[in-house]
């Protein structure tokens, strides 16, 4: 009523605001530590996703972002429940996601005994802390995300324990100041680099995570070139259904897409990081071939790159397009040498297995040929890490540039698949989410099937159950190192799929494949959990070739 004095907002109330209006989703376990924000937001427009480790809630969030390119947010309470986070911040951090994690902390009186410092874990990992205040909750959260934002990387808001409750001295949240503005490059560099792609004979985009928000001017700029195409794994999907298309670049690659890498003579890196398994140790790009990258780092991110161009993705491709405009394409791109690539399935000349190995096992080669026909267009993948990691990532169509997420290859960490699965379908409700463990993965994160059954409207989960971790079998098991702790007791995931409300079904044969084409078929509701009993024997060609870079260098 008016003269009615304002009442202030407490600490909570205030931050739950500023998350509201910054984010639609946040993902979350309750604790003490945020039991006051978690009731808050529950009276805001944020959809509140409750998962069951805490790890789980950055897992969630990091792959929210990278499917729907939207702000990240979870939440967990101090102590152990931060510190099970940090495998998952440290992911988060080095894939660059922008993502807001607010915690529970140590009072403003000082720490308890069962206190750590979570602000210098956080550091550790490459994290900024903001603290919580009195003050202006609501303007440090807000200063946190831009912080975010700008910078992509994860942040965390400490929330100290004994403010949870208490009024707030100003409860205003400001808007998110805009952010800057992306950087061009020189254009100097700009109109070199024009120089080396016209007059290339056999030009190469390799686009990477950081070209996905380019990926229309990126495809109009090899069509003006006469370019072929080709992805690091994160950003498969970007040149969907482009004749001249090589797939995959690096490690992933089938073996005339390589082939054809090699030979080109001017390399474009567009927002890729060209890291060891995109460049193949190396060996991915021919000797003379002339690297340009165009990043938002300082400096080149290889040695192998000879002209940087510092600048958005989006922003240099567009200068590169006014510099090259009336630049006419080939006829023949490649002088005719790459007629065979064009509208063909090159990137998927792969072995595609017997069906059934010498063990009696399955061949994931052959499981993955006959999943690929069988599912959906309309698929998004989120995958763990692990040896398995070659087969989906490969041998899957994928239809655009956010139809594939990798948490944990940043950190090179396993066990974030079922933890992730849930933040992808959350994000993207209207396809098929298609969830890829192994075992050992899959076990670690188990706790987090029971999330992804309780969110997603459609899901199919892939365990690539060998009784085994198979990147340790294959690169030291076959060295002759013992396996006892290599060795995983088989598990029959489909009954437990079955105890957390999925369905579920064990895959020995290709024939058994029907109980998911029948699940499809149905209508594809709710999750399906298909446990995918396959061989040790059958090992991914960049497993192949991470064991022989390792005995070279010995």
């Amino acid at each position: 009523m008016k003269g009615q004095p304002h009442v202030m907002s407490t600490v909570s109330e205030v931050v739950a605001v500023a998350v509201a209006s910054l984010t639609d989703d946040v993902f979350a376990i309750m604790g003490n530590g945020n039991a006051y924000l978690l009731d808050a937001l529950g009276r805001t427009s944020v959809r509140v996703t409750a998962l069951r480790h805490e790890a789980a809630t950055v897992a969630s969030a990091d792959a929210y972002h990278r499917v729907s390119g939207r702000l990240a947010v979870a939440t967990t309470t101090y102590g152990p429940g931060y510190t099970n986070t940090i495998t998952s911040l440290a992911e988060a951090a080095k894939a660059e996601t922008p993502l807001v994690l607010v915690v529970g902390d140590a009072p403003t009186t000082g720490p308890r005994p069962w206190d750590v410092d979570q602000p210098g874990l956080a550091a550790a990992v490459g994290v900024p802390t903001f603290v919580v205040d009195r003050a202006a909750p609501g303007r440090t959260v807000v200063e946190a995300a831009f912080h975010a934002l700008a910078h992509r990387v994860p942040v965390v808001v400490a929330l100290p324990y004994d403010l949870g409750n208490v009024p707030a001295d100003d409860d205003a949240v400001p808007a998110l100041p805009a952010l800057p503005t992306p950087p061009s490059p020189a254009q100097e560099a700009v109109e070199e680099a024009a120089r080396l792609l016209s007059a290339a004979e056999r030009p190469l985009i390799l686009a990477g995570r950081g070209a996905k928000g380019a990926a229309s001017e990126v495809r109009r700029l090899a069509d003006q070139l006469g370019a072929l195409t080709v992805t690091s794994a994160p950003a498969r999907g970007l040149f969907a259904g482009r004749p001249y298309d090589l797939g995959v670049c690096g490690g992933f690659a089938s073996e005339p897409s390589a082939d054809l890498v090699r030979h080109a003579d001017v390399v474009l890196a567009v927002g890729a990081g060209l890291n060891q398994f995109t460049t193949s140790f190396g060996s991915a790009f021919g000797p003379d071939a002339h690297v340009v990258q165009i990043d938002v780092s300082a400096a080149p991110t290889n040695p192998r790159v000879d002209r940087h161009l510092r600048g958005d993705s989006r922003v240099a491709v567009l200068e590169l397009l006014r510099v090259l405009e009336g630049h006419e394409p080939p006829a023949r791109p490649w002088g005719g040498a790459a007629a065979h690539a064009s509208d063909s399935r090159l990137q998927h000349a792969r072995p595609e297995g017997d069906g059934v190995a010498a063990d009696g096992r399955l061949d994931p080669r052959s499981v993955m040929g006959r999943l690929n026909t069988l599912l959906p267009a309309n698929r998004v993948v989120v995958s763990d890490g692990g040896h398995f990691i070659g087969w989906a990532n490969t041998y899957l169509d994928l239809p655009s540039a956010d139809s594939i997420t990798l948490v944990g290859t940043a950190f090179q960490a396993i066990g974030l698949g079922f933890p992730s699965a849930p933040g992808v379908a959350v994000a993207r409700p209207d396809a098929l989410t298609v969830m890829v463990t192994g075992d050992g993965g899959g076990l670690m994160g188990l706790a987090d099937l029971d999330t992804l059954v309780r969110t997603a409207r459609s899901a199919l989960v892939l365990v690539f159950n060998d009784a085994a971790y198979g990147a340790e079998i294959h690169q030291y098991g076959s060295r002759g190192l013992d396996r006892t702790a290599m060795l995983i007791d088989e598990v029959d995931f489909a009954t437990v799929a079955r105890g957390m409300g999925a369905a579920g079904a064990r895959v020995d044969r290709l024939e058994d494949l029907r109980a998911v084409e029948e699940w499809l078929a149905a209508g594809a509701q709710g999750t399906f959990l298909a446990d995918l009993r396959v061989s040790q024997t059958v090992v991914a060609p960049y497993i192949v070739e991470i064991v022989e870079r390792s005995l070279v260098k010995k």
